[in-house]
């Protein structure tokens, strides 16, 4: 960038060209992506570590840090990065993925073991072949599988990625689950032998990258293990490949195997690595498939690159925007998002838009309207008053729970605040309840025993906030007005929520006057009449409340 002088008449204007860097702020800002910071090696070692400015390097490379959204996992390399911006400048057409027409007998296969089924039951495969590396690709392909595993994989707990060189390998490949003292391979940048059980000892000791993903399989009395038809170990997910067939930047033909819980994420993890490598090969955006076979003698060759089509409404895309736009021309926005799509030849008002296999985040009709409105610009779409006028105010039942916290905290009593969840003891044994299952609803797969159920009471949490607080001086009051859930057959999904008022009061005398009198005072505001005292109150409030013994276990006989 530069900047002019015109002087003219004692006046000077100065015009200022964008810089790059501007101009790809502006760029990124457009496409729903944001640029984080612009920096280089010498200025990040300086934030980190003190280092003075005169220590800092000329003309380093600038690192430009991308904030890119979580669901976009094509974009979390340079090359996708690239792909689509230069996709949405229009400056490069949408590639063209194809499987390699290679005959049938020629392709690898990957045959699954049925005991795999014990730890990692999935794996899916595919091949590069004839791809060029160099330094800056070969960073970005290692690069891209850290993100992946760290993101879609879930710390590599769903899914983990090995990537081979095929040449060092003969196949056909197979996954298997083997006790760890029979497994034996010399692992990545290591040049000892170690078992599987040796091995994992190993890195919880010496590795402090790799300890972390040891607990996935540790306690699994079987590993999983891949081999090729010689024996050699490709290798042990989730945690290392074997050294044998570690790439390098000579690898031409690369072997990629991902190992799964869930095949959908396999699929989508592969489908992203191939996608987004295979425009290095020497037949760009082809790759070869790999043939599974699993426990089951069922074949499927990997990786899925169909397009899948989605049908949207045009007027559903123009309603939720606020424009009004032809089916022409939200095609050619929607190619601008990499999302190819044409007009139905049937009904034209719908679109049938193609989604290629590096938009796993496309998932439903919203998300083809966001990405139209991405493309035709946010800043573009005309503000207009909405033609309806609504006038927000808080919900009725809100509103007398807020006007009841008043009347308790002018009572003298102190508002607590406790968990929604309690554990089954709380709410059922600690009170000297029984539970018919007609009451509480319970939580499938709780995170801890704290949080078994949906409370049933407020009067468990006000007794376990006062255990909590026994050197409080006494007497101790305390109140909470909040939601309880029990099970209902009438409601749609089985349970409703009540609101509920509940108060304890703590002394070394028994305090009942002191709650009877909280509850005559709080029906008081609310204008509901005791029962017997006035018949033309109850008849107008269309009943009365009472004091009556209960049997409830929770209560003294």
């Amino acid at each position: 960038g530069h900047e002019t002088d015109a002087q003219t008449n004692c006046t000077t204007m100065r015009t200022t060209v964008p810089t790059a860097e501007e101009e790809f702020e502006e760029l990124c800002f457009e496409y729903g992506i944001e640029l984080d910071d612009v920096t280089t090696e010498s200025q990040m070692l300086r934030k980190e570590h003190g280092i003075k400015d005169s220590d800092v390097v000329e003309d380093e490379e600038v690192i430009y840090r991308v904030d890119i959204p979580a669901n976009r996992y094509d974009m979390l390399c340079l090359e996708g990065i690239a792909r689509a911006l230069n996709i949405f400048n229009e400056r490069e057409r949408l590639p063209n993925f194809r499987i390699s027409d290679a005959p049938e007998e020629s392709l690898q296969r990957m045959i699954v073991k049925a005991e795999t089924v014990l730890v990692r039951p999935f794996v899916v495969c595919a091949v590069l072949r004839n791809i060029t590396f160099d330094e800056a690709r070969y960073n970005s392909f290692i690069d891209l599988q850290d993100k992946l595993h760290q993101n879609l994989c879930r710390q590599r707990s769903l899914v983990a990625i090995g990537t081979h060189d095929l040449d060092t390998l003969q196949g056909p490949f197979t996954y298997e689950a083997r006790t760890p003292s029979q497994i034996k391979f010399v692992p990545l940048k290591q040049e000892k032998e170690f078992n599987a059980q040796e091995l994992l000892q190993y890195y919880k000791e010496h590795d402090q990258k790799l300890k972390k993903f040891v607990p996935i399989i540790e306690d699994s009395l079987v590993y999983p293990v891949l081999y090729d038809a010689k024996g050699t170990v490709l290798s042990l997910p989730p945690i290392i490949n074997g050294a044998h067939s570690a790439i390098k930047l000579s690898t031409k033909n690369v072997f990629i195997e991902c190992t799964a819980t869930d095949l959908t994420k396999a699929k989508t993890v592969l489908n992203t690595v191939v996608t987004m490598f295979s425009q290095y090969c020497a037949d760009p955006f082809v790759v070869e498939p790999v043939i599974v076979r699993n426990a089951l003698e069922e074949t499927t060759s990997y990786p899925e690159l169909q397009m899948k089509e989605l049908d949207v409404s045009l007027e559903y895309i123009n309603k939720s925007i606020g424009v009004s736009l032809e089916a022409e021309e939200v095609c050619k926005l929607l190619t601008k998002m990499q999302l190819p799509a044409r007009v139905s030849s049937k009904d034209h008002s719908l679109l049938k838009v193609s989604i290629p296999p590096t938009r796993s985040d496309v998932l439903h009709a919203c998300d083809v309207m966001e990405d139209v409105a991405i493309a035709y610009g946010y800043n573009n779409i005309q503000k207009r008053i909405p033609n309806t006028v609504c006038n927000g105010k808080e919900q009725p039942l809100n509103q007398l729970t807020d006007m009841l916290r008043l009347e308790m905290a002018m009572a003298g009593y102190t508002e607590a605040l406790t968990w929604s969840l309690h554990s089954h003891d709380e709410s059922f044994k600690f009170l000297r309840r029984e539970d018919d299952g007609r009451v509480a609803a319970k939580i499938s797969n709780p995170a801890t025993v704290e949080f078994e159920v949906c409370r049933t009471t407020l009067v468990s949490g006000l007794l376990k906030t006062i255990g909590a607080n026994k050197d409080s001086p006494l007497p101790i009051r305390l109140f909470e007005v909040q939601d309880v859930v029990l099970l209902s057959a009438e409601d749609i999904i089985g349970a409703k929520n009540h609101r509920r008022l509940g108060a304890v009061f703590c002394a070394k005398e028994s305090g009942f006057e002191e709650i009877h009198g909280l509850l005559d005072r709080t029906m008081q505001v609310l204008g509901v009449p005791c029962e017997g005292a006035n018949e033309k109150m109850e008849l107008r409030f269309r009943g009365a409340y009472s004091i009556r013994p209960s049997n409830d276990g929770m209560f003294f006989p």
